[in-house]
């Protein structure tokens, strides 16, 4: 926090003490779910049904840059709240960053599929053309992407030059972030000032673009219909998602390295409780759209609703996603002491994964795959969602290898070797 300089911590022997990060193992399994991944992209993308392989791809896109975009946001959210119980979490939460580039990546690969995957390309607009046009589209949504991002990627650039200290190896990606960098006071306090800029910076760009992106890659699916509480309900979700994948990773940190994560029970804890808030927050987001759209009772509007609550094969699909998305957790989170459980509280988070990801498949399934007598999900989706996930667990592995979480408490110098 501004104002409170911390001694430097030592991180000369980081990698000889994090065996979270040791070996090949955490590289090669993650890669190999994205080769995996995109075989079956190619293989279904190359069959009879073309389109089923772009809405997984497009599915996979939303949930796994949600949950990067909604993992960094903890830090910046805590940060100006000056949560000083969360700061290990934090550190943890900015290695989220590092799927920054994939994401970005990922949705300038979607242009490829645009014909699979807006229906309105060849449909009357009734004077919506000038909003849902391809070029304007992509256009505005990469320029908000790149803003969300690279505010993302400074705000993580001056917490690691805090974090890291001034003797960093020779070359690198360290050597990089510590340039011209002495850690004088002055240095500090004019790093924490612009963390507070770029936090705050980054939580209003989160809220625009994520608003937008909701509205262009989902609502205008159905473009006919629409709902102006829709941008926040998919921020929200995202920070629910964002969240649970904190808890995961936090909770697999604590297990394999213990005492010397820095985490204690009091973090899941009050992680779980938040994750508990948000878990109300997105279904009283879901209640009150649902609510309008029903004593409205707007023909535009109910069809969209009727289509994924009455209709086959979609209303089984919307019970399950209401009961595994909020109805477990939030049975589950009732209980005070399984939030400190890191076992339990990844179960519960992997849960929720899954039901999100449905949520996903139900909101865009019935205007992608209109036809459908049957739910469009089968081997190639799932191998497609774990190549996202590969993509996901490599870059967060890569950035924690080079930028490794410690006890900072443990790992202090002596004052009399603070400058």
């Amino acid at each position: 926090m501004e104002g409170k300089l911390q001694p430097w911590i030592d991180m000369t022997s980081l990698k000889a003490h994090n065996p979270l990060i040791k070996g090949r193992t955490v590289v090669v399994i993650p890669l190999l779910l994205a080769v995996i991944g995109l075989a079956a992209f190619m293989v279904q993308l190359s069959g009879t049904h073309p389109d089923r392989a772009w809405q997984a791809y497009l599915i996979n896109f939303l949930l796994w840059s949600a949950v990067a975009q909604g993992g960094l946001l903890f830090s910046t959210v805590t940060r100006i709240c000056k949560a000083r119980w969360s700061k290990p979490l934090q550190d943890i939460a900015e290695s989220f960053v590092a799927f920054f580039p994939f994401s970005l990546a990922l949705f300038l690969l979607l242009f490829l599929g645009r014909e699979s995957l807006f229906p309105w390309l060849h449909h009357e607009l009734h004077g919506k053309e000038s909003w849902l046009n391809i070029p304007f589209l992509f256009s505005r949504d990469l320029i908000g992407l790149l803003i969300l991002y690279g505010l993302g990627l400074a705000y993580v650039y001056y917490a690691l030059r805090l974090r890291l200290g001034t003797t960093p190896e020779k070359g690198g990606l360290r050597a990089l972030f510590l340039r011209n960098w002495t850690g004088s006071e002055p240095e500090q306090r004019t790093c924490n000032r612009r963390m507070n800029v770029l936090a705050v910076l980054y939580i209003l760009a989160y809220t625009l673009v994520l608003t937008l992106i909701a509205f262009d890659l989902m609502m205008s699916m159905d473009p006919h219909w629409f709902s102006t509480l829709f941008g926040p309900y998919y921020f929200v979700k995202a920070f629910y998602l964002g969240l649970g994948a904190l808890i995961t990773l936090a909770a697999i940190i604590s297990l394999v390295r213990g005492e010397d994560s820095g985490l204690t029970p009091s973090h899941f804890h009050d992680l779980g409780k938040l994750f508990f808030a948000f878990c109300l927050l997105w279904a009283d987001f879901f209640y009150a759209q649902l609510l309008v759209i029903w004593y409205g009772n707007i023909s535009e509007e109910t069809t969209f609703v009727i289509t994924r609550t009455v209709f086959l094969p979609w209303k089984y699909l919307a019970w399950t996603v209401f009961i595994v998305s909020f109805v477990i957790p939030f049975l589950v989170l009732l209980n005070r002491p399984i939030k400190s459980k890191p076992i339990p509280m990844i179960i519960l988070c992997i849960v929720v994964f899954i039901g999100i990801w449905l949520e996903h498949l139900l909101l865009l399934g019935p205007a992608l795959s209109p036809q459908a007598t049957s739910l469009p999900l089968g081997l190639a989706d799932v191998l497609i969602t774990l190549g996202f996930l590969g993509l996901l667990i490599f870059a967060v592995t890569f950035f924690l290898r080079i930028f490794p979480v410690l006890n900072r408490e443990k790992s202090r110098r002596p004052e009399s070797e603070v400058g």
